[in-house]
């Protein structure tokens, strides 16, 4: 398998997470859909990453199909294989990508000119961010994981997205209204997976 991807993207993190955690061996090609001359649309279209190539050449994209494709491919598992408890963590993973688009959109448009950024359009994204994060904290409560005692997928979709805030909208500082998430997220980030998919200071 190929990954073309960024070390910054969080869509991409949670893949490597996915991919580390179940120890499958894949070529990492590191890739931005922004920079001149980027080869991502040969990959995909939509020119996005990330973007797995299985061993027989298909290419696929995005992180959640790519996530659900992973999933059978060795243990452990991180999707139920059916019924509303999947359906729960499919939702967290909805959650998790949830939170990092409004962020994204936040940080895209900061780029902007400062005479052309909308700032109704960064605050509803924030709002939208603000409450991703408290509906998290909710579900959380003082579990270990989102769901009992082990690892899911939507714990590695909302756990990517609030160190991709940390990492690129560090002012949100949702550790000081959140200190369970912070708890949380100090235990995860102990795992190799995490620590070795770190994006780049």
């Amino acid at each position: 398998m190929k990954l073309i991807a960024s070390k910054t993207s969080p869509y991409a993190r949670k893949v490597r997470i996915l991919l580390a955690e179940k120890q499958l061996p894949f070529e990492f090609v590191e890739e931005s859909a922004w920079s001149p001359g980027t080869t991502v649309p040969a990959y995909n279209p939509l020119n996005k990453i990330p973007v797995l190539v299985t061993d027989d050449g298909t290419c696929l994209y995005d992180s959640c199909v790519i996530a659900e494709y992973l999933d059978p491919l060795g243990a452990p598992s991180f999707i139920p294989p059916s019924g509303l408890e999947r359906a729960r963590v499919k939702r967290d993973e909805a959650l998790g990508n949830g939170i990092t688009d409004a962020g994204i959109l936040v940080f895209l448009e900061r780029k902007r000119d400062p005479a052309r950024q909308d700032e109704a359009w960064m605050a509803r994204q924030r709002a939208k961010i603000d409450a991703g994060i408290a509906a998290l904290a909710r579900e959380l409560g003082g579990k270990p994981f989102l769901h009992g005692d082990s690892l899911t997928l939507g714990d590695v979709s909302c756990a990517c997205a609030l160190l991709w805030l940390e990492f690129r909208l560090p002012e949100i500082a949702w550790r000081a209204r959140h200190a369970e998430l912070g708890r949380w997220i100090e235990r995860l980030e102990s795992r190799p997976s995490f620590t070795q998919t770190r994006p780049p200071a």
